[in-house]
Parts: structure tokens; C-alpha cells; sequence
């Protein structure tokens, strides 16, 4: 039986104007009609007909309701339609632009008992269409999807984006690449609005601009105290050595210029575990970010995802917006922040301002704080070097408000990474620095009867623990070596006097040029050390070359074959080198 002529008029007098008046109307006749004897395909046919033509004219609301009408009428395939009924508002809108009437859509949703089925097909349109203008770099056309799957999926729980991230980190990174593009063209004003649409989301406050200053500019107007420990000085050039001689670095020499070490001393500051930022009222402090050359550099402070806040930087000007919690301290010398965790990092970037903490222009009481589930070692080391038995504050990742903050420097420039088109920073270190270190740890360690007298021992260092930097075919190093005398050492599983003894009474190390190679800055003079590292020629060669032998040891690199990974990060490389290679190497620093 055809449809009733009541259902078909209905059907011709719909247009965008008066299809919300009909709707009801059409619903009852249409079930009416299939109840009269009318097929249900007929009538489905035309209804799916009359949606499809509302589509067309951008009438999505209105195509969602028919949909909803066939689900009445077509009992056996109900779900499917209820699910178009869900997914053509949501995609029609967001198509378009029209995100304010789709999250009045998915309030609607949420309230209205939709079905798990049609919520679920709803979350889906929107991921798809989110990852979609992701890769088209429609970015926040892309956000506003992510946004609303984010809100109509009840807060994102068990939800994954194409590339693995949960919702939370994809928006926050979208919003962190936005922000740093509209610091770099000048154009803050235009990121807080941005940023008001997900902020809550992220659990950030509002977001404000400040000026960029080093610790040198932010005291020269009254607001802190700055003075010098040790003035700038001349780096010597480091001389790098191959096995198999000479190659050409694609990676650009650092500065030779070592910045002033010094004591810096500011009021009412609020700083970020894990990171180097400071705020001061409308002041970023911040050397790195100061730096004449800080638009080549890759900043992570307020990128990276273990960081609290977001951050995005231009030209003498930064974004940032920060959590609303805040703690409360007294007075600290800030001794937390980016890799602080990184063994590597933490003896090379930031033991060294512990001499400066000794120093006597540093006030004595001020705790020293540092990040928190730091490793027992890295607490070690600050015992050792610290003169004065000051406190150890752990910080948990928690904004905190400082009435008195003391900065020292890092001894050297040293970005974490660079933006893309920009050689690699191959970051130069002063031997003063670290021989003071030095000094400083063999004298307490002899004092406490360490024993630091040579042994000739012969010492190769695994990474077999790591997943990055791997020398795959450690194992048959390692067998090789052993036969010429040398032992494995697992710098990890020591505590850190254990391995400045174990290094300082080493006449040969063989290991991965990684952060177990940084206690190197502790050999005895005349030490040979053969760093093992890939093929890539933007590693900082310059840079392991000024630190290891600061202690007067001697080093030679041995490049292997890469393992290409297009993944990872070039520097963190897996490679393999040849028993050949690691032989001529032993050869040839036992004749030096």
C-alpha cells in the first residue's frame, strides 16, 4: 500500500521555514500511515529523501528530527537511524564552522538520554573530523572537535586520538603550538580568547603576556638583587677526536664565551617545578629565553608534557597560562627544573649552581629545592657539594609562590633542542666550573674514606637498561672487551660515590657517549675514554669533548651505523659498531 495522502502533503509543504511546526505532525502520520497498511519502505524512502534535501540546505537540526521520525517508523533498523539522527547535526555543523549550535547539540545529547550507541556514534564523527583537519593544520577547527567529542564523551575517560594522545594533551598541545605562533607574529591579544574555550578544560587559568628578561635585566631596575660569582670568561676550543679521523659536524659550534656565574635574588615570584620559568608581576625570567639567539631555540618549558603550564614565546614577549593552585614557601634557591631528572642534565645544568649557593653573597637559610621523585643520587650529589647543611625542599608539580627565590645559571648555553631549519647548538662547557666540582667532590669523598687511589681498571659501561641510545650488539662488545681485561659496570645500580670511585680509579672507559658518561668530569687526569655513538653528524661532540676532558682525560669517539628510527629523535639513535672498531680504538689510546 502506497503512502496516505495526508503523509504525502505533509511531506510537500516542508520547507526550511515551517519543517519544525510539521515535525510532530509528520511523525504521527507517518506512524499512522505504516499502522494503516502503508509499507514501511515507501515511507522511509521518502523521509530519508526529505532529509537528505535538508541537509543540502545547511538545516541540519532539522534533517537530525527526520531521521528521528524514520527511527518511529522503521523498527528494524531503528538504532541506525537514531545514529544519522546524532551524527548529521554533529558533522553538518562542525563542517562549518558552526561549533556554538553543535555544543548546543551535544548539551542536548548529554541531557537528553541519548542512547550509548548514538553518544558513541557522535564521539566517532567528531574524532574523525577532528584528526582530519588536524593533518589539513585547520588546528582550531580541529580543537573545537576535539573539544566537543571531549564534552559529549563526559570528560574524555578511554578515549584515544589516532596518534595515541588522550584528549586533554591533544588540546593542550594544539593550544601550545597556536600560542607560540601568535607570540612569534606579536599577536597576543588574540590567544587569550583561544585560550578561554578550553582552559577550564585544562585545568589552566587566564592567560597572560610578559616581558622576557635574564635575571640580569629583571634586577637592574630594583626588583631583585644580582651579584657575580665568577665573571665570563674564554672557553678553550675543544679538540675533537675520531677513530677514524676527521669528519665535517653539520651541528653549529657553541659560544666560547662562558656567561658570568652569579647569585640572583627576587620577591614574590611564583616558579614551576620542572621548569626554568619564573614569573615576576609582568616579567618571564628566564636566561634562555633572554638570549639573542633564542628564536632559533626550541624552548620546552611549558611544552613539553611534563610541565604544569603552558607557555609559547616571541620576540621579548611570552604567553603563559598556569594552573590556579598555588603553594606557598618562604624563601628557596631554585634548583628544580627542565631534565632535572636526567642524570645528564642534572650534573652538567644544574650541580653547578650549587657553588654558587656556597658562595658567600648567597643568604644563608634559604632551602634548596628541587623537583620531586628526584633520584637518590642526584640528592647525594647536593650533599656532597653543598657547604652550608642547607635543607632539601622537594617540590611536587604544583605552581609555587616564593616570597625570596635565589637563581644561579647553568655554566654554559645550553638549549634543549632547536627549531626546525636551525643546525643543532652544540653547546661548548667551561673546565672551571667543573673542575671546581671536581675538587669538591674528591676532597669530601676522601674525607669520608672513599678510596680514589688508581687501579688501572679497565671499565666498560652498559646501557642495556635503556631503550634509547641502545648499542644493539652490546652483548658482543662486551664479550670482546673482556678478553683484553675489561669489566661491565652499571653506573645505575650505584650509588654516587660508588661511581665517582669507580670512574676516578679507571685508566680506560669504554661506553655509549650518554649521560653515563658525564661522571667522566671525574677522572683522573690522563684517563682514556672511548665514546661509542652513532653516525649522525650533528651529535654534540663539542660538547662531550669540553666536559670529559675538563678532568684532564683524553677522548676518542668510534661512530657505528645508525639504526634509522624516523620517529625518534636523531641524537637518541639505537646504532652497532664493530669489534674491529672497538679494538683499533683500545689500541690506539693504550699507545697514547
Amino acid at each position: 500500500m502506497r503512502p496516505t495522502a495526508a503523509f504525502m502533503n505533509l511531506i510537500k509543504r516542508i520547507d526550511g521555514g515551517n519543517a519544525v511546526q510539521i515535525f510532530g505532525e509528520l511523525a504521527a502520520v507517518a506512524v499512522e500511515a505504516v499502522q494503516s497498511g502503508a509499507l514501511p519502505k515507501a515511507i522511509v524512502q521518502h523521509l530519508e529523501t526529505l532529509a537528505f534535501r535538508l541537509e543540502g540546505s545547511d538545516r541540519f537540526a532539522q534533517a537530525s528530527e527526520v531521521y528521528k521520525v524514520i527511527a518511529a517508523v522503521d523498527a528494524g533498523d531503528r538504532e541506525r537511524w537514531r545514529t544519522a539522527a546524532v551524527t548529521v547535526s554533529l558533522q553538518g555543523l562542525c563542517e562549518r564552522g558552526r561549533f556554538s549550535e553543535a555544543a548546543a547539540v551535544v548539551e542536548a545529547l548529554r541531557n537528553g538520554g541519548e542512547s550509548d550507541a548514538g553518544i558513541g556514534a557522535g564521539v566517532d564523527i567528531l574524532m574523525r573530523l577532528a584528526w582530519h583537519y588536524e593533518c589539513r593544520y585547520e588546528t582550531e577547527t580541529s580543537v573545537q572537535c576535539y573539544r566537543l567529542a571531549h564534552a559529549l564523551s563526559d570528560g574524555g575517560h578511554g578515549i584515544s586520538t589516532v596518534d595515541g594522545h588522550t584528549l586533554e594533551r591533544k588540546i593542550r598541545d594544539i593550544r601550545i603550538l597556536q600560542m607560540r605562533s601568535l607570540a612569534e607574529e606579536g599577536r597576543h591579544a588574540e590567544a587569550a580568547p583561544l585560550h578561554e574555550q578550553t582552559r577550564d578544560l585544562l585545568g589552566l587559568g587566564p592567560m597572560r603576556v610578559y616581558d622576557i628578561m635574564s635575571a640580569h635585566q629583571a634586577a637592574a631596575d630594583g626588583q631583585g638583587v644580582y651579584r657575580v660569582v665568577r665573571p665570563g670568561r674564554r672557553i678553550g676550543e675543544p679538540e675533537i677526536r675520531f677513530l677514524d679521523g676527521p669528519v665535517a659536524l653539520t651541528s653549529q659550534a657553541g659560544s666560547r664565551d662562558a656567561p658570568p656565574q652569579y647569585i640572583a635574588l627576587f620577591r614574590d615570584c611564583l616558579a614551576f617545578p620542572r621548569s626554568n620559568v619564573v614569573l615576576q608581576d609582568d616579567r618571564l625570567i628566564y636566561d634562555l629565553a633572554a638570549h639573542p639567539l633564542s628564536g632559533t631555540f626550541d624552548i620546552r618549558d611549558g611544552v613539553n608534557p611534563d610541565q604544569i603550564m603552558i607557555a609559547g614565546y616571541g620576540s621579548g614577549r611570552a604567553l603563559v597560562a598556569a594552573p590556579p593552585e598555588r603553594r606557598e614557601i618562604e624563601a628557596g634557591l631554585m634548583l628544580f627544573g627542565l631534565q632535572s631528572r636526567n642524570y645528564g642534565h642534572w650534573l652538567l645544568e644544574f650541580v653547578g649552581r650549587m657553588l654558587c649557593f656556597n658562595d658567600r653573597v648567597c643568604p644563608d637559610g634559604f632551602p634548596i629545592c628541587i623537583d620531586d621523585d628526584m633520584p637518590e643520587t642526584h640528592r647525594q650529589i647536593i650533599e656532597l657539594i653543598d657547604e652550608r647543611a642547607r635543607p632539601i625542599v622537594p617540590l611536587a608539580a604544583v605552581p609555587t609562590h616564593f616570597r625570596e627565590l635565589g637563581l644561579a645559571p647553568a655554566p654554559t648555553l645550553l638549549p634543549f633542542d632547536m627549531r626546525p631549519g636551525h643546525p643543532v647548538y652544540d653547546s661548548i662547557w667551561p673546565a672551571d666550573v667543573f673542575a671546581d666540582l671536581r675538587s669538591r667532590v674528591l676532597g669530601r669523598l676522601a674525607e669520608s674514606g672513599v678510596d680514589l687511589r688508581r687501579t688501572g681498571r679497565r671499565i666498560v659501561l652498559s646501557r642495556r637498561g635503556f631503550a634509547q641510545r641502545q648499542l644493539l650488539n652490546e652483548a658482543e662488545i662486551v664479550g670482546i672487551l673482556a678478553q683484553h681485561g675489561f669489566e661491565v659496570v652499571h653506573p645505575e645500580t650505584l650509588t654516587f660515590a660508588e661511581q665517582i670511585a669507580t670512574y676516578h680509579a679507571a685508566d680506560i672507559i669504554v661506553g655509549s657517549a650518554s649521560s653515563a658518561l658525564t661522571n667522566c668530569i671525574f677522572c683522573h687526569p690522563g684517563a682514556k675514554v672511548v665514546a661509542l655513538i652513532h653516525e649522525g653528524l650533528s651529535f654534540n661532540f663539542r660538547g662531550y669533548t669540553s666536559m670529559i676532558e675538563s678532568s684532564g682525560a683524553d677522548l676518542l669517539f668510534v661512530r657505528g651505523i645508525t639504526e634509522h628510527n624516523e620517529l625518534g629523535h636523531p641524537f637518541h639513535a639505537n646504532y652497532t659498531v664493530s669489534p674491529d672498531q672497538v679494538l683499533r680504538a683500545i689500541e690506539r689510546v693504550g699507545r697514547t
